[in-house]
């Protein structure tokens, strides 16, 4: 065990010191000079990863959105199209573990001005894009910048803001601009479509990110780890084409099912890759991955958290948008303003709870009653019929604010947690092991949802002779929604067993 592994903070419910580190910056907010200064950097810090977070959140729905005008004009086929929204899931889900050991090696505030660069020169391309290769070139490009940003913004966060009262402010901001970032690109997505172009949707990524950059000229300059030696290539190499295997299969079960022979292929070819690399890991002197990241009971409560709330969460995304377009008639723009409550929610529990009940609860006060609550509005949902009157009113209203306070609840104590007690040298491996679980929960929720309505609906249209188009897909909805019902109500469990032993 690295000696440095021993200054574990009380979040990760191993400690039994009172306080932060003595080695540790410490919260001088009234101060006057320069601790005065150097409180005023820190939240430019706060200020500039959340506008990142926004960045790599954003591009993960935006896109959806403007694809059909984008396959419009470029000629793009009906195969083909996924790959606008495929690419960038890849590079990013694939590249994660190895953007944070860049991360530690160049030294975190160096990566993150890098990062938001590349993804604002990727996205100019993008928008600029005259054909299909050329966008999903860009696309894949945007992935790649954002594997760098994500680990990087987060440990910045980590090594800035490690007062019990400041850090609980600090990751709830940070996870409420997470939370609302999808729905908002949703939004933002319809209104540049159909107002401005599709090539907006990229555009828009260019001043924020240089905005972005500005802030990130105030943030205090860490030191890279030094000594790291060479790159784990070979863990590189087996993370990279794992993880992305597993994405594909992900993705490729929508259209072709889950008993393809490709996606079986490619599942188990993704499983035995990751084995591999698990096994690499535990034996490489420099691991990409340390194993003493993951095996911290809190560190892995939290993972398991994260994970199946984006499984349950972002399956829940696309069945509101399919049900408000198809069953209630909304356009686009209408469809994704009424995500703004599952927004508006997600800030309210990620600012005005979790961040200030931060350090004064354990995490599981905060995280196991935010799946449950999550859980409630998904339950209410399952509810839905067809015939359903005062739907906005009754069910769709409660279940959006249900559901943003228990993801706004979840995501601050979750970020902590991954990172907290972390040594210096494994807070960008940490990192990225967290933005990779909820890339993996994202890829496995879209398409294990999707496939089990798209399942429900046809056996229901094939069972009742006659049955409306509209009563089939609703019924297929509502039966993905009750599975994500259960996997909600197994996070929860799973999460009360592996932190209750953590503290405040």
């Amino acid at each position: 065990m690295n000696p440095a592994d021993n200054h574990m903070t009380q979040a990760d419910g191993e400690s039994t010191g009172a306080g932060p580190r003595a080695d540790a910056p410490q919260s001088h907010d009234t101060a006057p000079g320069p601790a005065a200064d150097s409180a005023r950097r820190r939240w430019w810090t706060l200020l500039a990863v959340s506008a990142a977070q926004l960045l790599v959140v954003l591009d993960g729905t935006i896109v959806n959105i403007a694809l059909p005008s984008a396959q419009s004009a470029l000629g793009m086929s009906d195969a083909s199209r996924q790959w606008a929204v495929t690419a960038y899931a890849l590079a990013f889900g694939g590249l994660l573990l190895i953007g944070g050991r860049v991360s530690g090696a160049l030294g975190h505030r160096r990566t993150f001005l890098i990062g938001l660069t590349g993804f604002a020169a990727a996205s100019a391309l993008g928008g600029a894009a005259v054909s299909p290769e050329m966008l999903f070139g860009a696309r894949a490009l945007q992935g790649a910048f954002a594997a760098l940003l994500a680990p990087a913004g987060l440990s910045l966060l980590t090594i800035t803001f490690t007062g019990p009262g400041e850090r609980g402010r600090a990751f709830g901001v940070f996870a409420a601009v997470g939370a609302a970032g999808s729905a908002v690109g949703l939004v933002a997505g319809g209104l540049l479509t159909e107002y401005a172009g599709w090539r907006w949707c990229l555009y828009v990524n260019v001043p924020v990110a240089l905005l972005a950059v500005l802030g990130a000229t105030f943030v205090p300059r860490d030191r890279p780890v030094r000594g790291e030696g060479r790159l784990d290539v070979a863990g590189a190499l087996l993370s990279a084409t794992g993880f992305a295997a597993i994405v594909y299969a992900f993705n490729e079960a929508q259209p072709l099912g889950w008993g393809s022979a490709k996606v079986l292929a490619l599942l188990a070819g993704g499983v035995l890759l990751l084995a591999a690399f698990a096994a690499v890991e535990a034996r490489a002197p420099r691991p990409l991955l340390p194993m003493r990241v993951l095996v911290r009971r809190a560190r892995a409560g939290a993972f398991a958290s994260i994970t199946l709330l984006f499984v349950a969460m972002f399956g829940f995304y696309l069945f509101m948008s399919y049900y408000t377009q198809t069953a209630l008639g909304y356009s686009p723009v209408e469809a994704g303003l009424t995500l703004i409550i599952n927004a508006g929610a997600a800030l309210v529990g990620a600012t005005l709870v979790a961040g200030r009940l931060h350090g004064r609860v354990a995490p599981a006060a905060l995280i196991v009653p935010g799946l449950l609550a999550a859980a409630a509005g998904m339950f209410l949902l399952t509810r839905l019929t067809s015939q359903s009157t005062d739907v906005f009113a009754l069910y769709l209203v409660p279940a959006l604010i249900l559901t943003g306070l228990g993801l706004g609840c979840v995501l601050p104590p979750t970020a902590s947690l991954a990172t907290a007690g972390v040594a210096p040298h494994d807070v960008g491996a940490a990192a990225a092991a967290y933005n990779a679980s909820q890339q993996l929960g994202a890829a496995l929720g879209t398409a294990l949802l999707n496939t089990v309505a798209a399942s429900a609906a046809a056996s229901y249209a094939a069972s009742t002779a006659g049955a409306a188009t509209t009563a089939a897909s609703v019924h297929g909805y509502t039966t993905a929604l009750t599975v994500a019902f259960v996997i909600l109500l197994a996070a929860a469990g799973i999460s009360g067993v592996l932190l209750r032993a953590s503290r405040p």
